[in-house]
């Protein structure tokens, strides 16, 4: 027997379970610390800790509306570039463009400026209208935009909130093509500034300011005789966005329509302090942005630039110097608004409003019980197994039960490194991990017996046995692991921790049941008398 291989063997175990130990308790200083680390390292889904599970609606339909609003104005640009005259150019319905006044003479070079530059959209004469056309987004054009606009939501919501620092949250689709996202909060019992932060927008836009402030709408609108200047509009404000009043009420901006740059232009925002002291927000621009921004903000040194937050004025500063690659949010923030602004810009804006269908608070009753209930199950489980083995496999029987134990070790311990959450169905893994570690233990017993009845030698026995039971173990772990994969990859919250603690329960039985074991047998055979029976 090779006993320089036992002992290499031997420290590598040793090796593991200590990482492991270490992975779950730390270095605790008593029993009490030894519990809170326990506590800390292990993370419950939403079915055992508690928490908050929504179900949100997205409004698709709004960014189909912005990608039509978008055309128009390109559509308006080109027109007029081209001479091509017009008496109006408005939206109808989210994805319809109705052109009127166009002379017949020059239908055709609409026709040719739809097919060149729009080509996701139809042109088709209205019925009774010589000098009309309505342009019509292309049905798969309008569904690309929904699912684009519910993965984008999708992907903006949950970097937000893993920004917050939450364990374990959970956003996925919810229901068949409803455009609709569940979203999973494990220990959030007050979900108020959570549901602040997923609904806010965050579309940020840097505007001149063409007039104002004004004291009302109407105000804004009789300075210009009712009709507002071409390439303007009216946005509302706080009076204290422009001054250092702090008094209430609301005044309204008239702004340019096109914005100098967007949210879409930031590369990053942080808080910060402004120069009296406030909390601000800082933020840094792109290359292209910087330098749209830099010619804007040099044009209109001395006048008011807007800082328009979700289609509201924040702040109105005025522009001292060119502005290029970086700036600041100021305005009557608090240090919490300002940390949430700047999360909120860096994860990027909605392409959609939201709206909460359901929510739901799960009490830690529900949590503990399960707990409870689950733990006495695996227990139970446990000792009857370890029971059995120690019976039908006498001395063996200790050698798995040994890699059973090491096995549960090493699963909690790779939950708790991988920062992986537990959940009821994640509990149930746990307890199939036990089921089939025992499988792997009884394939390799039996075939030792199995070589032992045909005449072989102790140790030519639990060799065989060893590598003729590893093939199929290795077999019927693949399959699983391929099955959990696919839980995985297309399952959601609790199924994901059902798949999680399965695939980690199997690729640490592979290594319990085959390595450890095999090395504790190798032990036994080294110290056993010569002519004396294997306990199998």
């Amino acid at each position: 027997m090779d006993h320089n291989r036992i002992r290499n063997r031997t420290i590598l175990i040793v090796v593991v379970v200590v990482a492991c130990v270490l992975g779950l308790t730390g270095l605790p200083k008593n029993i009490t610390q030894l519990k809170q680390n326990l506590a800390s390292r292990i993370h419950l889904g939403l079915d055992l800790k508690g928490g908050t599970h929504m179900v949100l609606q997205v409004h698709v339909d709004d960014a189909v509306k912005v990608t039509t609003d978008q055309a128009l104005e390109r559509l308006r640009d080109e027109m007029t570039t081209r001479s091509i005259p017009y008496t109006s150019i408005d939206r109808q319905g989210i994805s319809s463009i109705l052109i009127k006044g166009v002379p017949d003479s020059k239908s055709g070079d609409l026709d040719s400026l739809v097919a060149q530059q729009f080509s996701t959209w139809t042109l088709d004469r209205v019925p009774g209208q010589l000098t009309s056309r309505v342009m019509n987004m292309k049905v798969s054009e309008v569904n690309l935009i929904r699912n684009q606009a519910l993965d984008q939501s999708r992907s903006t919501i949950r970097r937000r909130i893993d920004a917050l620092g939450l364990v374990g949250p959970e956003v996925a689709d919810y229901g068949q093509g409803d455009y609709e996202l569940v979203v999973q909060l494990p220990g959030v019992s007050d979900p108020t500034r959570v549901k602040n932060i997923i609904q806010a927008t965050a579309m940020l836009e840097l505007k001149i300011v063409r007039g104002g402030p004004y004291q009302s709408r109407e105000a804004a609108l009789s300075s210009f005789g009712g009709v507002l200047p071409p390439g303007t509009e009216l946005v509302p404000g706080s009076p204290d966005s422009s001054t250092s009043s702090t008094s209430g009420g609301q005044v309204w901006y008239l702004l340019s329509q096109v914005a100098a740059v967007t949210g879409r232009d930031l590369t990053g925002a942080q808080p910060s302090t402004g120069r009296n002291g406030q909390p601000s927000v800082n933020f840094t621009l792109s290359r292209d942005g910087a330098a749209r921004f830099g010619e804007v903000t040099g044009k209109n040194i001395g006048k008011q630039l807007a800082i328009v937050l979700d289609n509201r004025v924040v702040s109105a500063p005025v522009i001292q110097s060119q502005i290029t690659d970086s700036g600041e949010i100021t305005g009557s923030f608090t240090p919490q608004q300002t940390s949430d602004l700047a999360l909120m810009l860096r994860s990027g804006a909605l392409p959609a409003s939201i709206s909460y269908l359901n929510e739901n608070t799960v009490g830690p009753s529900l949590g503990a019980d399960s707990i409870r209930d689950g733990i006495v199950a695996s227990i139970v489980g446990f000792l009857a197994v370890i029971i059995f083995m120690l019976v039908y496999y006498k001395g063996a029987g200790i050698n798995a039960d040994v890699a059973l134990l090491l096995n549960l070790i090493i699963l909690m311990a790779a939950l708790a490194y991988f920062q992986a959450v537990l959940t009821l169905p994640g509990i149930a893994g746990v307890i199939l991990t036990v089921g089939m570690g025992v499988d792997s233990n009884v394939l390799i017993f039996e075939r030792i017996r199995e070589e032992l009845r045909h005449g072989k030698a102790a140790g030519a026995a639990v060799a065989a046995g060893f590598e003729h039971a590893f093939r199929t173990i290795i077999d019927t772990h693949v399959t699983t692991v391929a099955a959990a994969a696919i839980l995985f990859a297309f399952g959601t919250g609790p199924i994901r921790g059902f798949a999680v603690t399965l695939t980690i329960g199997l690729i640490a039985n592979l290594f319990t049941s085959v390595y450890v074991s095999r090395t504790i047998f190798d032990y036994v055979l080294s110290r056993r008398q010569k002519g004396e029976a294997l306990s199998v």
